[in-house]
């Protein structure tokens, strides 16, 4: 085969250091925005990104030399260093040091745009552990109490 073809859908999420809510409304569209180019940057597209002042989600179509450890790396350390040089005042601005990440179906990429969208919604019923913990039980991933949060 000469070509390579990927389809390859991945819903990530990751929460700000220690879950502090740092993205505020006048941060979370250009952090997104800018997380977005990141991704680009690197081969890969977000196909929705959204979130809360203390998580994002992001829905990424992964490029052929893409890997979801690569893509995290990037986003996360880019976006940070952008935030703190961007935002003098937001010198507490972090990520978490870890994230979920899980695959998602051609079929129901539009149903996880749908969820990304409605995140305020969501957590209205349930925090970012509790939602991130039902992932992690949906999704049959083992965890370990003590590494789970940081």
């Amino acid at each position: 085969m000469s070509q390579s073809l990927v389809n390859l859908h991945i819903h990530i999420i990751f929460s700000t250091r220690g879950r502090e809510p740092l993205i505020d409304p006048d941060l979370a569209p250009r952090l997104y925005e800018y997380m977005g180019g990141v991704a680009r940057n690197v081969g890969s597209m977000l196909v929705a990104i959204g979130g809360m002042p203390d998580h994002v989600h992001l829905l990424a179509s992964l490029g052929r030399r893409s890997d979801v450890a690569d893509l995290v790396r990037d986003v996360k350390s880019n976006s940070s260093r952008w935030v703190h040089e961007s935002f003098p005042d937001r010198a507490g601005f972090g990520w978490q040091a870890g994230y979920g990440a899980f695959t998602v179906s051609a079929s129901q990429v539009g149903r996880v745009k749908a969820y990304i969208a409605r995140q305020e919604e969501h957590h209205r019923h349930r925090t970012f552990q509790e939602e991130y913990l039902a992932f992690l039980r949906v999704h049959e991933i083992a965890w370990d109490d003590r590494f789970v949060w940081d």
